[in-house]
């Protein structure tokens, strides 16, 4: 009886252990071959050359990429599949996404400096008072 109730206290921490792991930062190997897998076998069926692939997918395991790839190159040929062309536009993967505090800062550094880009130019313009006397001159 008190196995029992020993296993039972202990299932919940057993079935999270794949959590545990994940939030601690340790990945999943079996995974990530996966999502490689998969991410090379999409290029491949866009019509995407590996370098390609690898560029677009910087985090992605490399190998596995390029083994789902060849699969999917395989799978194409024996079934005589077109590629079919992707409809939104390559962007190179930026290193550092902005966050919301830092989008705020860059809008606000871009103002300052279109204000003091703004009084320098109104010191160089002429003013009316400088004109005037130019007029009285011809007169």
């Amino acid at each position: 009886m008190k196995r029992v109730v020993v296993l039972a206290a202990l299932l919940p921490a057993l079935i999270g252990c794949d959590q545990l792991k994940e939030r601690m930062g340790m990945p999943d190997p079996a995974r990530l071959e996966a999502e490689g897998k998969a991410v090379g076998s999409a290029c491949r069926h866009a019509g995407r050359g590996l370098e390609d692939c690898y560029r677009l997918n910087p985090d992605a395991s490399k190998p596995a990429v390029f083994t789902g790839w060849k699969e999917m190159n395989e799978y194409m040929i024996k079934n005589n599949m077109q590629a079919v062309p992707p409809e939104v536009p390559i962007e190179k993967p930026s290193k550092k996404k902005k966050t919301d505090a830092e989008d705020e800062m860059d809008v606000e550094s871009t103002d300052k400096a279109k204000e003091t880009n703004d009084t320098k130019s109104d010191e160089k313009k002429p003013t009316d008072k400088a004109a005037s006397p130019d007029k009285s001159a011809e007169d």
